[in-house]
């Protein structure tokens, strides 16, 4: 018997997929606009910005929530080109360290685990993520964190009681990712610093 499709994970890919293409095009649009005479306006690079970020964003989406068979996989360059773009501009800075070819699966559960470190770092910081050989390190640094307990806790013990909102959907999505994939997630926060391995 099959397993029962992913519903959700087939919503946000469609959805990723539906928008990907409208976002280009405006960013095309923008492009050419700023060509004419006079188009190197202050708005115009806000506009050129927000379109930027909104595609980072798409494509980081399209990775975690979407749907990601078990042979499937991602280049190094994705991911990378994704983070960068997701940072430029932003109050994060990513770092990424990985073999060329990865399964998307593992990238899945990093970037989820990006999310929830993002809600840490709400007055900015450093992330680096690192695939050695004895497996994924993710690294959050910043001068202060804001960390909340009850959400960290659903990391490690999914049946923790803490009410999750639609900003925070990612924390109960890692123990399903974590356990579909046959992991263990361990959690070291600091004051400075909270350390993921998996």
């Amino acid at each position: 018997m099959q397993d029962k499709p992913d519903l959700a994970a087939l919503i946000a890919s469609r959805i990723c997929h539906d928008l990907i293409s409208p976002i280009g095009a405006i960013g095309n649009g923008v492009e050419l606009l700023a060509m004419e005479p006079g188009g190197a306006r202050p708005e115009m690079a806000l506009i050129s910005e927000s379109v930027a970020n909104a595609n980072a964003r798409i494509r980081f989406f399209r990775v975690c929530f979407g749907q990601a068979g078990s042979d499937q996989r991602i280049g190094r360059t994705e991911v990378v080109s994704i983070l960068g773009d997701l940072g430029r501009g932003g109050r994060i800075a990513y770092a990424w360290t990985s073999p060329a070819d990865l399964p998307r699966r593992e990238v899945r559960l990093a970037f989820l685990l990006l999310q929830c470190l993002e809600s840490a770092l709400a007055y900015g910081g450093r992330i680096s993520v690192t695939r050695g050989d004895s497996g994924w390190m993710v690294l959050a640094e910043a001068p202060r964190l804001k960390v909340d307990p009850a959400l960290w806790e659903v990391l490690t013990e999914p049946r923790a009681p803490a009410e999750i909102g639609a900003n925070q959907v990612h924390f109960a999505l890692v123990p399903e990712e974590l356990a579909r994939q046959g992991r263990r997630l361990v959690t070291e926060i600091g004051a400075t610093t909270i350390r993921l391995t998996f």
